[in-house]
């Protein structure tokens, strides 16, 4: 069932930035508390990284793009993605097929998007 809002995309980046960011969150929290605590300083960072193996390495990759993608649909620009593009693509794929109320109105904005 797709949801009844207006389809013009500014109204829709409205209501989809704090389920994305909900989504992008709940996925960020549960990472970081599967793996070993995380320095908050930098130069430590290094030392922890290379104490993870491998699936913890690629756990602690996702968990950096979350946090980017998460600052960046809340106003903050992140490093790689257009600044005014406030509902990057990564951003969707990475919250779709958590919730089908969600995923459904991500298909509205995408469709609202191109146009279609």
């Amino acid at each position: 069932m797709t949801p009844t809002v207006e389809t013009a995309p500014e109204t829709l980046v409205a209501a989809l930035r704090m389920p994305v960011w909900n989504i992008l969150t709940q996925r960020a929290d549960g990472i970081r508390r599967d793996l070993p605590p995380r320095p908050e300083i930098r130069a430590e960072r290094l030392a922890w990284l290379r104490s993870l193996n491998p699936e913890q390495a690629r756990r602690a990759a996702l968990l950096d793009h979350l946090d980017a993608l998460r600052g960046h649909v809340t106003g903050c620009p992140a490093l790689g993605y257009a600044v005014d593009d406030s509902m990057p693509d990564p951003a969707l794929q990475e919250a779709e097929g958590f919730n089908p109320r969600l995923t459904a109105l991500i298909a509205v904005y995408r469709a609202a998007c191109s146009g279609g």
